[in-house]
């Protein structure tokens, strides 16, 4: 049975392929906009893990880019940052044979906004994307989080993503094109999460930043692989107190292993999914700690973060749409998204028992519960 963990890229090309004709009119788009009561900021890191040789291409030292989306306390005169970096946007759109009929816009994050000290030490989530992805992908619930008060990270693994910019405007792809090698890939991340967090606790942080994570609070969450990535790095750094795969597969050790630690597995009715993953269920059967499995009907394995809203800018048939992003209309998407993981990290990493984790409830019929 195939595990399905790959990313929105394979249907954005199915969309070129199938695209009618040039006069189409150029479609924008842009992550949903945040709930929460405080504005946002953001700002992007380059990080270089000098004691690590890339996995993936030989002869560099491992180098990723990372952002931190926070509560911000003013934003006048700080620009919205891009969904994607403008060289990254024109190199992907190019790539997937779709330049010119889809504008990447805006996000609701302010580039270097100062943080808003006043809320004291933020409590921090890390966030891993789909396999063949980018960090931006999960934007709409990343600035969800940063929205009621979290420090959310965002992490491109280089080579891995689709397309990751560093400073100065240099991109980088996937040398053979897309990842295929899926456990070494959750190995990696895993890796790079250690570092990053080691980044996070030993480093000065732009924008006010420093000492306002609490790094004794920290979750992880990620969609296809990035929630295989979030299980695995649970299993090897303890720092992790918290985690949710978003329809993401298990691989490497910590199937068996299992975890101490709460997990919420989300997933759809679909292949892959806890009824038909022999893995999945194993992993399941060993988590020793808080547990919850949400299963999301109507939904498919695109539904759970940027591109539930993309994909229908981009001309997919009918037929593909369903395919990636199932029935579920795009409201009640979004809706879980900003609800279920701000009431799974808010109960266990800030202590608030949401009624929303302990039972099924009228507000999200489509929401199968089980413990």
């Amino acid at each position: 049975m195939k595990i399905l963990l790959i990313g929105v890229a394979a249907f954005l090309t199915a969309a070129a392929a199938t695209a009618t004709a040039p006069s189409t009119p150029t479609m924008r788009f842009e992550p949903p906009s945040p709930t929460g009561p405080h504005r946002i900021g953001t700002v992007a890191l380059h990080l270089v893990d000098s004691s690590r040789t890339d996995p993936w291409v030989a002869g560099h030292k491992r180098e990723l880019m990372i952002s931190i989306w926070y509560p911000a306390r003013q934003t006048a005169g700080y620009p919205l940052a891009p969904w994607m970096q403008k060289a990254a946007a024109d190199r992907y759109l190019s790539d997937l044979g779709i330049p010119g009929k889809v504008v990447l816009g805006l996000t609701d994050g302010h580039q270097g906004a100062p943080a808003d000290q006043r809320l004291g030490r933020l409590p921090v989530v890390l966030y891993s994307p789909g396999a063949n992805a980018s960090r931006s992908y999960g934007t709409g619930v990343v600035e969800e989080l940063a929205s009621h008060g979290y420090a959310v990270v965002t992490m491109d693994h280089t080579y891995d993503a689709a397309v990751v910019e560093f400073p100065g405007g240099r991109v980088v792809t996937n040398p053979k094109g897309e990842i295929t090698d899926f456990v070494k890939a959750a190995e990696v991340r895993a890796d790079d999460t250690r570092f990053v967090l080691d980044q996070l606790s030993g480093r000065k942080l732009p924008a006010g930043l420093t000492g306002m994570l609490d790094m004794n609070r920290v979750g992880m969450f990620g969609h296809s692989l990035g929630g295989a990535s979030t299980s695995w790095a649970m299993y090897t750094d303890k720092r992790i107190k918290a985690g949710l795969g978003l329809d993401g597969a298990v691989l490497g050790p910590v199937a068996k292993a299992g975890l101490e630690r709460p997990y919420l597995v989300v997933d759809t009715p679909g292949k892959g999914g806890m009824a038909t993953n022999p893995t999945l269920q194993m992993f399941w059967k060993n988590l020793r700690g808080w547990r919850l499995n949400l299963t999301v009907n109507g939904a498919a394995h695109n539904s759970f973060g940027d591109d539930v809203r993309l994909l229908r800018k981009v001309g997919l048939s009918e037929e593909e749409l369903t395919e990636s992003v199932g029935t579920i209309p795009e409201k009640r998407a979004l809706a879980f998204q900003r609800v279920y993981p701000l009431a799974f990290f808010d109960r266990f990493l800030r202590g608030e028992k949401s009624p929303l984790l302990d039972e099924a409830t009228p507000r999200f019929p489509e929401v199968t519960y089980t413990k």
